[in-house]
C-alpha cells in the first residue's frame, strides 16, 4: 500500500511540475495571457511541497521521481499536446520507469 501511495504522489508531483512549466510556455511561445504565470507559480510551489512529503533521502526520491516524470511527460505529450508518442518515446519511458522501479523497490536496511 505504501508503494501505491508513493507512486500516486510521484504522479501528482509530475503533473504539478509539468503544468508549472507548460503554462509559462503558453505565455512565452503561444501568446497567451501573462495571467497564466499565477497558476504556474502555484503549480511549481505545489511541486516543491509534494517532493518534500517523501520520507526517503531527497536524492533517492528525486532519482526515482525522474522516471515517473518522464512517463508523465510522454502522457502529457499525447493527451495535452495531441502528439502521438513514437515507439522510441514509449521505449525510453519504459526504460526510465524500469530505472525508477529498481531504485524504488531495492531492498534497504533500516
Amino acid at each position: 500500500m505504501f508503494e501505491l501511495k508513493t507512486l500516486g504522489l510521484f504522479a501528482l508531483t509530475a503533473l504539478a511540475e509539468i503544468a508549472g512549466c507548460y503554462l509559462p510556455y503558453l505565455w512565452l511561445k503561444q501568446g497567451k495571457s501573462a495571467l497564466l504565470l499565477i497558476p504556474a507559480a502555484i503549480c511549481l510551489a505545489a511541486f516543491a511541497w509534494l517532493l518534500s512529503l517523501h520520507p526517503e533521502a531527497a536524492g533517492r526520491v528525486y532519482a526515482a521521481y525522474g522516471g515517473v516524470y518522464i512517463g508523465m511527460a510522454i502522457i502529457w505529450l499525447w493527451l495535452v499536446d495531441g502528439i502521438n508518442p513514437s515507439v522510441w518515446d514509449i521505449v525510453g519511458s519504459l526504460v526510465a520507469l524500469l530505472g525508477m522501479a529498481i531504485i524504488f523497490f531495492a531492498p534497504r536496511q533500516l
